[in-house]
């Protein structure tokens, strides 16, 4: 044997680089299921028997194309397995197999990148790592965008790459004369909420979907989350189908309500292709190019085309980019030096905030929930809280069907937790439970009030947002952006409330864990 090409569950790309010399008379392709990744972190058992199904189709794919595929299959007995990680398995298998070389295309997780190139080092074997050529900028590119900044902005990287791949220009000036459509985007449902909603396209799973469902339940039956429901792309062509329609039926209304919440609602416009792009069984290009297709038809308005196009090319990239500029170090930051563990109702949504219970049930049933959901109730809870910015991207790789380490650790650990003190936002993403009335019904059904800081039925966002603002108060008085927050906190400093408000902080965080606490849920 030649090469034996490592395909890892998220680089599902026929057109991979490392797939681009294969010569099936001497190459093979090396795929694995394994028990650490589905264990390192306590996954959801939606995550599990999505990438398994995605991989074992992807699998089919090839052998289809008469390509050889060796392929470790995990059991429903443990004692089938040839080891719990990559290394061991590839290990074994190339003893087996004898190759030449091994071929991969840069992984998505550090930690994976390093596991194999420690496992072909003790082989003895060069490790050849191709690009990854999925996303428009590379690593490299990225650091040299990167190279004598003082600071890393979106907006100025969006910019910069909008430009350099033409996309919503004309002749060198954005499309509607604005480069982004921020202002429009903000609208909340109102009273009536969002009538009777689609929803994304949904599949049935087929047979080879069925086995591993089949799987999970016996061997990680014990993980968070549910099987019920499965319906999830696990094809390119599924996801092909998925994209249609979005780009037909909710595109159009995606801009406005994009930061809209509502109860029962997981999905209101979103797309929920993130999960399909993260294991490339989808091309960002073709996303952005079909978007783009929509306005130019007068088939969605620009503020609903430029909203989706800067999530992909915009922030997923930048996120990437920040990734690899930063790894290994990036992993281990906490700014704020918080240390306390995500709550225990971030893994079966079992709490009486309303807001909060909400957005865990879309994450319990579906490993799902947009932006605002992470971001405004789930991180901003974790936040004020102050939970270990590590464990809180370990929970989210734990529980989202659309978790990679290159996308979720600048996420959570970054833009949400504040872990690496302004690296990929300028600002902590904290509010009172006022931002969850205004962009939700969500308030209107809960046992606490949103505008209450003290007293039984003080809503806890409240409280712990004005004692986050208290602890931290040095950290944050010299910063721009914070110096509205920081008048306010400082009225409330003089008053005798902060006290009551202290005191009250301090309860919720024992009652849950949070920072203070003697010890954190197990």
């Amino acid at each position: 044997m030649r090469n034996l090409v490592l395909v890892l569950g998220d680089q599902l790309d026929p057109h991979a680089a490392a797939l681009d010399d294969f010569d099936a008379a001497q190459d093979a392709v090396w795929m694995a299921e394994v028990v650490e990744e589905a264990t390192h972190v306590w996954c959801h058992q939606k995550r599990i028997a999505f990438f398994f199904s995605a991989m074992r189709h992807f699998r089919d794919q090839l052998r289809k194309k008469h390509w050889e595929v060796h392929y470790h299959q995990l059991g429903r007995q443990p004692r089938k397995d040839r080891g719990p990680d990559f290394a061991t398995v590839l290990t074994a298998d190339v003893g087996r197999l004898g190759p030449q070389k091994l071929v991969v295309a840069l992984p998505g997780d550090y930690r994976v990148r390093q596991s194999l190139q420690q496992a072909a080092d003790r082989l003895g074997l060069e490790l050849e790592v191709r690009p990854d050529r999925h996303f428009y900028v590379s690593p490299e590119e990225f650091a040299e965008f990167a190279g004598g900044r003082k600071s890393l902005v979106l907006e100025t990287f969006y910019r910069h790459v909008r430009r350099q791949h033409d996309v919503l220009m004309d002749n060198g000036q954005p499309v509607g004369g604005k480069w982004n459509f921020d202002e429009e985007n903000r609208k909340a449902f109102g009273r009536e909420g969002p009538g009777r909603l689609a929803g994304p396209h949904a599949f049935r799973p087929d047979r080879v979907t069925q086995e591993v469902c089949g799987l999970v339940a016996a061997r990680f039956g014990d993980h968070p989350g549910t099987l019920d429901s499965f319906d999830l792309p696990v094809t390119h062509a599924q996801a092909r189908t998925m994209l249609r329609d979005f780009i037909h039926r909710s595109l159009p209304q995606f801009g406005p309500y994009e930061d809209a919440m509502w109860t029962d609602e997981a999905f209101v416009y979103h797309s929920r292709l993130s999960a399909a792009l993260n294991v490339k069984l989808l091309d960002p290009r073709v996303c952005v190019q079909k978007a783009v297709e929509a306005y130019q038809t007068g088939a969605a308005p620009l503020n609903s085309v430029e909203g989706f196009v800067r999530q992909i090319l915009g922030w997923r990239e930048f996120i990437r980019g920040v990734y690899w500029l930063f790894m290994p170090d990036y992993a281990e930051k906490n700014h704020l030096q918080h240390q306390a563990d995500v709550p225990p109702f971030f893994w079966d949504g079992q709490t009486d905030l309303a807001c909060v219970r909400e957005s865990m049930q879309h994450v319990v049933r579906h490993g799902y929930a947009h932006h605002i959901h992470r971001l405004m109730v789930l991180g901003n809870l974790a936040l004020l809280l102050g939970v270990h910015p590590r464990k809180f991207h370990d929970w989210h790789m734990a529980m989202y069907v659309d978790a990679v380490d290159w996308v979720s650790l600048p996420n959570a650990l970054g833009m949400s937790q504040y872990g690496d003190g302004g690296i990929v936002g300028t600002k902590p993403y904290v509010s009172t439970g006022n931002y969850i009335h205004r962009m939700s019904n969500f308030c209107g059904g809960c046992r606490y009030d949103y505008r209450a800081a003290t007293g039984e039925d003080a809503c806890p966002f409240t409280t712990l947002y004005w004692d986050f603002l208290d602890r931290h108060y040095g950290r944050f008085q010299k910063n721009p952006r914070m110096s509205l927050q920081i008048k306010h906190v400082e009225k409330k400093r003089a008053t005798p409330e902060m006290v009551e408000i202290r005191a009250a902080a301090e309860r919720l965080k024992r009652a849950w864990g949070g920072e203070g606490a003697v010890e954190g849920p197990q």
